[in-house]
């Protein structure tokens, strides 16, 4: 998931410049170009405070990690046991089964928000099929080699293919595209969008088992942000082994409703090594963010030791949906490369801007809504190719 808010000091400087792998021959050869650039200083110095920043970061997650385990046991985050309530009697829904009114998805939706709203999160497991988590983890996996390719061709063009998480060691947002044939759609290369275009829709396929007609998500948001609510994130967080720990951190600034509600979907298992995110149940209130943004780091780091906090592993195709002022971080990864497919929707009622900058591909922001993506599904079953390409540019 893209970094909170507060970080983005922290990140913006030299944030445009992606790191790719170069042979030990190529990097003498950048290196011998850059030294006789004038830009050569300026880029030295921002990559040294870069790295300084990187270094503060890390310790004081490192602080944080050891002040959430001391008097707490690490506890798995796990997928409430609910049921969908039945009707009251005398409400007019006296016989179930002849009524279409009532619609077990729905209700079950409902027991799900009140869970969102009183916990901050909430994990749903088997919400796409494995088939569908690995075709999609390998549709990503080469998005970010095009990705690669491309900015190490043109530095400037890092904004189209990377959110807020753009330079960290070992970790990336992906902003992905809708488009069939994926980023090959942007390229002006027929040959490869040609041949693209004949693999399946693997975005659009996850989607629809989502927020389609029947898809397992598609009640729990409109129960959240109505079909009115803006698609804000479209994305895959991706961490490799080296991965840091991150800050504990809200990804917004704070607001007294729920502006955002995120999902990070797992597309391969998430073991404790692999860098799962943890969260501090109940933080999304008034009374936890007064004290996390106290500026009294005694009282903060009380707050850590008296967390609830939830670690969550998952299982291939799981995910877990949470409001955006939910305190969490993402822990080291030390094991294998981890794909989360990440995207949120905001709350109509929240007017103005969240403070925040979703990882979402130029011409995307304001372009769908939930309602909007319902219909595009609608037309994908039906036979549209490429539903989306009416919304976005």
């Amino acid at each position: 998931m893209a970094a909170a808010a507060y970080l983005l000091v922290f990140l913006h400087v030299g944030s445009a410049f992606p790191v790719i792998k170069r042979s030990h021959h190529q990097l003498k050869q950048k290196n011998t170009a850059l030294s006789t650039s004038p830009l050569f200083s300026s880029v030295s110095a921002q990559d040294l405070l870069y790295q300084d920043q990187q270094d503060a970061m890390l310790r004081r997650a490192l602080r944080e990690q050891e002040l959430l385990s001391r008097n707490n046991e690490m506890k798995e985050l796990l997928a409430p046991k609910l049921k969908a309530k039945p009707p009251q009697s005398g409400t007019g829904f006296g016989n179930v089964a002849s009524n279409k009114a009532y619609d077990p998805a729905v209700q079950l939706a409902k027991e799900q928000a009140k869970v969102v709203r009183k916990e901050g999160v909430i994990r749903i497991d088997n919400v796409i099929s494995d088939e569908t988590a690995d075709n999609l983890r390998c549709h990503i996996l080469e998005q970010q080699q095009i990705a690669a390719i491309e900015t190490d061709r043109d530095v400037s063009s890092s904004r189209i293919y990377y959110g807020v998480e753009n330079r960290r060691k070992s970790r990336c947002d992906l902003q992905l595209s809708l488009l069939r044939g994926g980023f090959s759609a942007y390229l002006g290369n027929e040959t490869a969008f040609e041949l693209s275009y004949k693999k399946p829709h693997t975005v659009a396929d996850a989607l629809q088992e989502m927020l389609g007609e029947d898809g397992s998500l598609r009640h729990l948001y409109e129960n959240l942000v109505t079909p009115n609510g803006e698609l804000y994130e479209l994305a895959a967080v991706i961490t490799d082994p080296g991965s840091n720990r991150q800050m504990v951190h809200p990804d917004l600034p704070y607001n007294s409703k729920a502006p955002l509600y995120v999902i990070f979907l797992a597309l391969q298992d998430v073991t404790e090594n692999m860098g799962p995110t943890s969260f501090l149940l109940r933080t999304h209130t008034t009374k936890a963010n007064v004290v996390f943004n106290s500026g009294d780091a005694d009282e903060k780091e009380q707050q850590l030791l008296k967390s609830d906090c939830r670690l969550s592993t998952l299982k291939k195709g799981d995910a877990v949906l949470f409001d955006a002022r939910l305190l969490h971080c993402g822990n080291a990864n030390n094991e294998a490369t981890r794909v989360l497919f990440n995207f949120s929707f905001r709350n109509p009622e929240v007017k103005g801007s969240l403070g925040y900058k979703g990882s979402i591909r130029p011409g995307y922001e304001g372009a769908m809504s939930l309602g909007d993506m319902t219909n595009a599904l609608n037309a994908y079953v039906g036979g549209d190719e490429n539903p989306f390409v009416d919304y976005i540019a």
